[in-house]
């Protein structure tokens, strides 16, 4: 009797350690596997029309083993992109993050409102634009640009794209290149003249 009851204290004793443990442990796993920036960005104080329909992506290396984390992430708003941009802008601004002010901000060309920002070790760049109104394809060829547009009700709102990287990893936050003469051996602002071959040289005679 008394061994099955060693027996029984021993089992009993033993689920509840793995029940224990399975607690802390899916807990944990869950913030390893959750990016932390992710969780800023919910945290942000938008309207909900300005957060209809969010879709997350990420890459890299959060401890930047290779290459480091990009985290991007697609919001669709009910509202234009004007009313858009400065309710995200401004809760951005709450929560701490500064304008940045750089070079390359956008670095290609883009249509819309698009800003960067800083706080601590993060860079983020904010793209606030119309949404894409294409028509679907008829039979596997793209639609004729002479169709009809789509209801207005069908390409109201705008769309957002929240892009943020580790500073470190941000080529815009290291020296940008010089165009001195005294460092390129070239310069990048040529006197011109009127004559489309310069001053000829004259050969010896």
């Amino acid at each position: 009797m008394r061994e099955r009851r060693r027996l029984r204290m021993g089992i009993l004793a033993l689920v509840s350690l793995l029940l224990l443990g399975a607690v802390p442990l899916y807990f944990g796993l869950r913030t390893l596997s959750r990016d932390p920036v992710f969780d800023s960005l919910d945290a942000l104080d938008v309207p909900s029309w300005a957060t209809v329909k969010t879709v997350d992506n990420v890459s890299g290396s959060r401890w930047c083993l290779q290459d480091c984390r990009l985290r991007e992430r697609t919001v669709e708003s009910e509202r234009a992109p004007k009313e858009t941009a400065q309710a995200y802008e401004a809760a951005l601004a709450r929560d701490g993050w500064r304008r940045w002010k750089v070079t390359r901000c956008p670095e290609q060309p883009a249509k819309g409102s698009y800003t960067c920002w800083r706080r601590d070790e993060l860079t983020l760049d904010l793209w606030v634009r119309e949404p894409t109104c294409a028509l679907p394809p008829v039979n596997g060829q793209p639609a004729p640009s002479s169709a009809p547009s789509p209801a207005a009700g069908k390409c109201a709102g705008s769309l957002v794209s929240v892009k943020v990287r580790n500073a470190i990893d941000d080529e815009r936050t290291r020296p940008q290149p010089s165009t001195d003469p005294s460092l390129t051996g070239e310069d990048p602002f040529p006197t011109l003249t009127d004559d489309p071959l310069g001053e000829l040289t004259p050969s010896p005679s």
